[in-house]
């Protein structure tokens, strides 16, 4: 009997070590394909800092039909990457998205035009042929047009806006002046595809004072009032950030390891390795918590879109330091 009551205590305590060694599921929504731009997370799933966190992490890849807002408004998701133009005009919309950390302090955003249209400088875009990703990604390139006093109507000395799908098409085949880019991306698209840099003149946006913050991680507001989601959160913030800190100083090994990820095959290592060096020049300096001088740039430039801004007013609790102070 005395030999039954100890094992059946032992088996007690088993069953009670592995209900403590339960890992807490948490869903992270991509705003695009696997790639480089997300390797940050990747790294911390791989090297096992989502586990230290007692975290077992759902990392879904984006794409042009998904829409991280969406995503997380219908369940799919506790947190997303996305831009703050599309989350902020998302919150004025009902979808109550709040910014908890932003991993990228820079944009890496622009123009890239040919220098055989003549453009010189963004004087030169009167009567030109922009071409411009929408889905929110527009509203940048909206105020900025407004801000140098050009209409996008197509009428006489301003320009016209070409919409561009997710590749560089209308710049190789000449039907646009100039493409909307991604330093990390689109831009070396075109170097690949034979246009070399110096047949090219680029205007980024972070140069141009129009930037808009990029990646960013958001939550929904009601959720923010859970304490077990904000310890989970907290604790998936600072295992993402010990990630693009590795990814920083590993930026080799970051690449390779999105490339074990992209199920789709379609990244090569080049590629990668190249996004990657650009990536960490955007994150470079970022210890995850948003700068509320960067929010409010962000703000004024949304606000000034012309007559169709993509927000209507300063929002309200659109970003809270809660989970990054917690985390960090």
């Amino acid at each position: 009997m005395k030999k039954l009551l100890i094992t059946a205590g032992a088996l007690s305590v088993g069953l009670l070590s592995g209900f403590a060694q339960a890992k807490d599921d948490f869903t992270l929504q991509l705003k695009w394909v696997t790639q480089a731009q997300f390797a940050g997370y990747y790294v911390a799933k791989d090297k096992g800092f989502y586990d230290d966190e007692n975290l077992d992490v759902t990392i879904k890849p984006g794409g042009p039909d998904i829409a991280p807002p969406q995503v997380i408004a219908g369940g799919g998701a506790d947190v997303v990457v996305d831009w703050m133009p599309s989350a902020l005009a998302s919150r004025e919309k009902g979808v109550a998205l709040v910014n908890i950390a932003q991993p990228f302090k820079r944009s890496g955003m622009m123009l890239t035009c040919r220098k055989e249209t003549g453009i010189t400088s963004p004087d030169d875009f009167a009567d030109k042929t922009l071409g411009v990703w929408y889905f929110g990604n527009e509203y940048p390139f909206l105020s900025w047009m407004s801000k140098l006093g050009l209409a996008t109507d197509g009428s006489a000395g301003g320009v016209t806006v070409l919409k561009q799908g997710f590749n560089v098409d209308p710049i190789l085949q000449k039907q646009a002046d100039c493409v909307s880019t991604m330093t990390y991306n689109e831009y070396w698209q075109i170097i690949d595809a034979g246009l070399p840099a110096e047949e090219l003149l680029v205007f980024k946006y972070e140069e141009q004072g129009v930037s808009t913050m990029e990646d960013g991680l958001y939550v929904l507001e009601k959720n923010l009032e859970d304490e077990a989601f904000v310890d989970k959160a907290a604790r998936f913030v600072r295992a993402s950030m010990k990630g693009w800190n590795y990814a920083r100083e590993n930026p080799d090994e970051a690449a390779d390891i999105v490339l074990e990820n992209d199920a789709s095959g379609a990244q090569t290592e080049k590629h990668q390795r190249r996004m990657m060096g650009e990536i960490n020049k955007l994150t470079a300096g970022s210890d995850g918590k948003l700068d509320p001088a960067d929010y409010e740039r962000t703000v004024n430039t949304l606000l000034s879109g012309g007559s169709d801004p993509v927000i209507s007013k300063a929002p309200e609790g659109a970003w809270t330091h809660m989970i990054i102070d917690k985390a960090m």
